[in-house]
């Protein structure tokens, strides 16, 4: 499956949500925030939300620093 992560085009290992795309990337999702085609998901939301080919996602890291 092509989806795009972080603007770059990416074959995937199929993936039905978020929350195992999350897991397949070895993402720690503790720190992270997803958008998906343009809409920022709720984490409660990963275990439903589908994914599907040329799905475009960003991850965004939070940290806290100085």
């Amino acid at each position: 499956m092509t989806l795009f992560l972080n603007g770059e085009a990416t074959a995937v290992d199929d993936s039905s949500t978020v929350e195992e795309l999350v897991g397949r990337l070895g993402l720690e999702p503790r720190t992270l925030l997803i958008e998906q085609n343009g809409r920022a998901l709720l984490r409660g939301e990963w275990a439903t939300a589908p994914v599907q080919e040329n799905d475009r996602f960003e991850f965004l890291r939070i940290s806290a620093g100085g």
